[in-house]
């Protein structure tokens, strides 16, 4: 039985360099392997075309690229097209292009593992358990595989998965993303998001520059515990006071992402505590509407209570805005295809 090939794709520089020792090939071949992998997008080590015959040979006998398509895709008339990738055995993972109305994004929402332990209770992804964290490789085929790749403005990590509970990973592909050697993309095109992981946060804060948005939905740690249960292992209170020692005056935007639930968490009690809770950070609120799961009984508040609600922060200091919706006819909320594909299959 022949031997699994590695994949190139996802690794440093640093890496290369040792792939290229190990295979006997000159050292400056590490950066010609980065330029065809992450500037030219190449689908073949044959393309890499400045490596002699031999190096190719004695690439391509222990590694491919590990660029693969995905294999199913569902398009909104409002052009936001959600694509299905399968991550070998242990399930589908879903990234979603959004394009602007306007022209001026393209943005992509990347997910970093195969279901989720957070479970929130709005979540659908967390209905489906955890399967296995992606790798930098598996982060970083959402990106390039797609049609609209070359189209990309921005990137989120907040699709399936929380991305400190992958954090190793996580930090490796925002490398490629942001390093010379990858795709060169200034930190300031991507945000990754968390419910809120401690040690995983603290290493994105020292590690990297790309913007933070964090999962808050509730400013009362009891309330948001029973909509987030990562709330018992690091609470909310806890967090601002780590993010209050950094800087995001500057290179790094804070934001703190906000499903507005129907007599849940959009109150004037709210409204204060949130003010009370987040002063003196630099950051932003973002109001998001809840899209409707199965089995779960919340409701989403109506937009003219949004918008009193964002009248509010904003008065009192918080920049606040209202996201609009998009893809809602094609399974808009995370983790819904996915889990229709994963129940389709236990039913064959």
């Amino acid at each position: 039985m022949a031997e699994e090939k590695k994949t190139l794709l996802g690794l440093t520089l640093d890496e290369l360099h040792e792939v290229v020792r190990q295979l006997g090939m000159p050292r400056f071949a590490a950066g010609q392997i980065a330029s065809w992998l992450y500037q030219k997008r190449v689908r073949s080590i044959d393309g890499m075309t400045n490596l002699s015959i031999k190096h190719r040979e004695a690439l391509k006998a222990a590694y491919e690229i590990g660029v693969s398509e995905p294999v199913e895709a569902m398009r909104s008339v409002d052009g936001t097209v959600k694509y299905l990738f399968q991550v070998g055995g242990a399930g589908a993972v879903e990234a979603v292009y959004i394009p602007a109305e306007d022209g001026s994004r393209a943005t992509l929402c990347v997910s970093s593992q195969v279901g989720c332990k957070m479970n929130c209770l709005f979540c659908m992804t967390g209905k489906q358990g955890f399967s296995a964290n992606l790798t930098a490789a598996q982060i970083l085929n959402q990106i390039v595989s797609i049609p609209e790749s070359d189209k990309l403005t921005n990137i989120v990590m907040m699709g399936m998965g929380e991305p400190f509970d992958n954090i190793g990973q996580v930090l490796k592909a925002l490398d490629v993303m942001t390093a010379d050697y990858g795709f060169a993309w200034s930190p300031k095109r991507i945000t990754v998001s968390t419910v809120g992981v401690r040690r995983g946060l603290q290493r994105f804060l020292d590690e990297s520059e790309c913007h933070l948005a964090v999962s808050l939905h509730n400013p009362f740690p009891v309330q948001r515990r029973e909509l987030m249960p990562a709330e018992k292992g690091y609470s909310i209170t806890e967090m601002v006071e780590l993010l209050q020692r950094y800087d995001f005056t500057h290179q790094r935007r804070l934001s703190f992402e906000y499903i507005v639930f129907k007599g849940k968490n959009d109150s004037l009690a709210h409204a204060k505590e949130l003010v009370r809770l987040l002063k003196g950070l630099e950051c932003r609120i973002n109001l998001i509407r809840f899209h409707a799961i199965p089995g779960v009984s919340l409701e989403g508040t109506g937009l003219e209570e949004m918008t009193a609600f964002r009248d509010y922060l904003t008065a009192h200091g918080i920049f606040t805005t209202i996201r609009a919706s998009r893809g809602e006819d094609i399974f808009a909320a995370c983790g819904m295809l996915s889990t229709a594909r994963k129940q389709k299959e236990e039913t064959i």
